[in-house]
């Protein structure tokens, strides 16, 4: 199968300014998601809106596309820029894969392990999930919660604690149900990446500002893969920080 890594990198954040831009230990933060990615897949381009992320792309000899201010989500985003990279390169691609661009971490096992959910030939969108094993995250209600059926299909992504428990105080959740968070990495056919776009945003996905949902809601299926490896996402200067430490200390 020929598979298509796109990483959209804003250079705007509300939080932390710049970001695929910042700097780990002498590499910005998207080179190290860009050189992740390419371990694992021959095609791999940056999707950005912004010149001074296409000339720090170019300067690592990465490949980037330069796309429109005005999308809404990024799966937007990774549409433009699949149907510019696919005419420049002129490859037919079996699936398109939306990497998240602030994950320098980011282990090239885990898109394998994506990418292995369309071996189900009904598979049309795919993401990946993580037991939640911190009773904090489930507490303080941090991250994106994620429930789904016995076949792997997604049932309903939300910012709150999803499934509630019901009769027991929420620190002793974990002991009566395995809870899951998401990995905000997706694949799509290609044809389902075209429709995913063309679909107008939903109530559920406005709500919980997640996209994702707008699939579920228009009826259609995300099926579902557990990976134990934990992703750390930078959306903070502490996080930023930490991946630092980790960064120099696989360098020593």
């Amino acid at each position: 199968m020929n598979v298509l890594g796109i990483i959209p990198a804003r250079y705007g954040s509300t939080r932390l300014e710049g970001k695929p831009l910042l700097d780990i230990c002498g590499k910005p933060m998207i080179q190290l998601v860009y050189e992740q990615a390419k371990k694992i897949l021959e095609h791999v381009v940056i999707a950005t809106d912004d010149e001074r992320i296409v000339k720090a792309v170019k300067d690592f000899g990465g490949d980037v596309v330069m796309t429109s201010p005005d999308h809404n989500t990024g799966t937007n985003r990774c549409l433009e820029a699949y149907r510019v990279y696919k005419k420049r390169r002129d490859v037919k691609f079996d699936i398109v894969v939306n990497i998240q661009g602030d994950e320098p971490l980011l282990d090239p096992e885990q898109i394998r392990l994506l990418i292995s959910c369309f071996d189900k030939r009904t598979t049309r969108m795919a993401t990946l999930v993580i037991p939640v094993k911190e009773t904090e995250n489930v507490v303080e209600n941090d991250g994106v919660f994620v429930t789904f059926d016995k076949m792997k299909n997604a049932l309903y992504f939300s910012r709150s604690v999803i499934p509630y428990v019901r009769d027991a105080d929420k620190s002793e959740w974990q002991k009566k149900h395995t809870f899951y968070k998401h990995i905000g990495m997706y694949a799509f056919k290609p044809q389902s990446l075209v429709a995913f776009a063309s679909l107008q945003q939903t109530s559920l996905e406005v709500a919980e500002s997640l996209e994702q949902n707008r699939w579920l809601e228009n009826g259609k299926k995300i099926t579902i893969e557990i990976t134990d490896t934990k992703t750390i996402g930078v959306d903070t200067q502490a996080d930023l920080e930490k991946v630092r430490k980790i960064v120099l200390s696989k360098q020593k």
